[in-house]
């Protein structure tokens, strides 16, 4: 009977032909597991008597093997057919991978980041705020009448009123002055840098979001003197020793005197370009002395203190720095751009 069963199931096993790993598979299960054929061909040949045993045995250790065996080419025939499909579908898996690409900080990160510790060698702390701002931070305290056309939609991004008040995008980081002053009793020296947002139309030379940093110093007897040898120093940490500084008189309705600061252009050094409009000079900053009416607008003593501030745009001290001619470049995560700063990671 054993010996009949090993016959049959010997020519079940040469016609053995599979199509799939699946039917190799399935052979495995029937055969040789735990509860397969071969396992329980073993457990009858236990029963069989000594002179079939005899005979019997190298028969049916024979028949295993050849079980064995035929299941293990079966296997790595469907395993080498997968293995190729693999490779052919996703590469050679056993390929070393690819590195990854070392990221860069932005420049305006790199510039913020360097204007911001020239400052704190001087003693100058950074102050943050909102970008979404009512109208008396962002404008009232800092003497802009109701008619002043910074409060005109074709500059401002207005939200919503609340309460009667004008909810907007702040324009300027001197909201936060306006907050620093009010929570608090001078001195004061302090750099706020940030976003903020202008409805301007989107060109090289301007967009409808940029960066500031703006500073503020307030304490008793500070004077114009003060505020340029700061920004004296500032520019010659920034741009290099021969870098020429000159300052013109403007306005601003905050500070009273104002200037605004040019440096030599550093990209034509000074022969003219587009940069400069052919002048030669680039303007860089706004500054001047903090207006006493907005020192009283924020609880402060006008008699007894008096302060200066500065504004700049990240965004020209960064094209001036990098001879970068196209503001719009900032923004556009051009990753042809942003390659040329790896080496600027600080």
């Amino acid at each position: 009977m054993l010996q009949e069963k090993i016959t049959q199931y010997t020519q079940e096993i040469k016609a053995f032909s599979p199509n799939s790993a699946s039917e190799v598979e399935a052979f495995r299960l029937k055969f040789l597991v735990a509860k397969g054929i071969v396992r329980s061909l073993f457990d009858e040949f236990k029963t069989v008597s000594s002179e079939q045993k005899r005979v019997l045995g190298q028969v049916l250790n024979e028949f295993k093997n050849f079980t064995e065996l035929t299941y293990k080419q079966a296997n790595e025939k469907f395993s080498n057919q997968d293995a190729d499909q693999q490779t052919q579908e996703h590469g050679d898996l056993t390929l070393p991978g690819e590195g990854f690409t070392l990221g860069s900080r932005h420049p305006l990160s790199l510039v913020r980041k360097e204007i911001v510790e020239i400052f704190k060698k001087l003693g100058f702390v950074v102050a943050e705020g909102n970008e979404i701002e009512d109208d008396w931070h962002n404008f009232s305290a800092l003497n802009f009448a109701p008619e002043h056309p910074a409060r005109d939609m074709q500059d401002t991004f207005f939200i919503q009123k609340k309460d009667g008040n004008d909810i907007v995008l702040r324009t300027h980081t001197s909201s936060v002055q306006v907050r620093l002053m009010e929570n608090g009793q001078p001195p004061f020296r302090a750099i706020m840098p940030g976003r903020v947002y202008r409805n301007e139309a989107i060109s090289a030379r301007a967009h409808c979001f940029f960066h500031q940093i703006e500073g503020l110093y307030v304490d008793e007897d500070v004077s114009f003197a003060d505020l340029k040898q700061t920004l004296y120093h500032f520019v010659k940490e920034l741009y290099g020793e021969d870098t020429k500084v000159r300052f013109r008189p403007s306005y601003f309705p905050f500070t009273e005197p104002s200037a605004e600061m040019d440096i030599s252009c550093t990209i034509c050094k000074g022969a003219g370009c587009q940069m400069c409009k052919q002048s030669g000079w680039v303007e860089i900053l706004g500054c001047g002395m903090v207006d006493p009416q907005v020192l009283e607008n924020c609880g402060i003593d006008s008699t007894k203190f008096s302060g200066f501030a500065f504004g700049m745009g990240i965004e020209r001290i960064t094209n001036l720095k990098y001879e970068i001619r196209d503001l719009r470049l900032f923004s556009e995560n051009d990753i042809r751009f942003l390659a040329q700063f790896e080496t600027e990671i600080i």
